[in-house]
């Protein structure tokens, strides 16, 4: 294996905690969460910025990873699952509640794949189909963490 594949490989598996025998994506979603804390300490839109821009480089660099391991959606890519986190919590105050809720919520979208999450994990090849039902999960984990956290203020 070349330099490249192997950085490709590297970069993909999140520092290779893909490569973790048991719950890849849930180590990948953990490995998200101090990028999570680093994006809440900038400008909201400079920080969207940034995670658009890393969800373009997750998509290529997951595309990459596909052709280098011979096989679509391999469970230890897990830069999807560190992208939808940076969603999941965007836009939202960083503190351990919102975290720990964010993260709950967010693995058990990307687990049970409600709908339109698995439709697009099927109907999307490559790197885009491997990132973007993350991305989806982490808009509806989002969603649902604002009503959480709005809900728990009122009782």
């Amino acid at each position: 294996m070349h330099f490249r594949e192997k950085a490709v490989l590297f970069l993909a598996t999140g520092c290779f905690v893909g490569n973790i025998p048991f719950a890849p994506g849930t180590f990948g979603s953990l490995l998200g969460i101090p990028l999570c804390f680093v994006l809440s300490k900038i400008n909201f839109l400079f920080a969207s910025l940034c995670i658009i821009l890393f969800i373009v480089f997750a998509i290529w660099t997951a595309q990459l990873a596909e052709r280098i391991l011979q096989k679509r959606d391999p469970g230890n890519i897990v830069i999807d699952e560190m992208a939808g986190m940076t969603v999941a919590l965007i836009g939202l105050p960083f503190n351990l509640r919102s975290a720990v809720t964010g993260f709950i919520i967010f693995r058990a979208l990307d687990i049970f794949k409600p709908f339109p999450i698995r439709r697009v994990e099927h109907r999307i090849s490559g790197g885009a189909g491997v990132v973007l039902d993350d991305v989806v999960a982490g808009i509806y984990s989002n969603l649902l963490l604002r009503l959480v956290l709005r809900m728990s203020d009122i009782i």
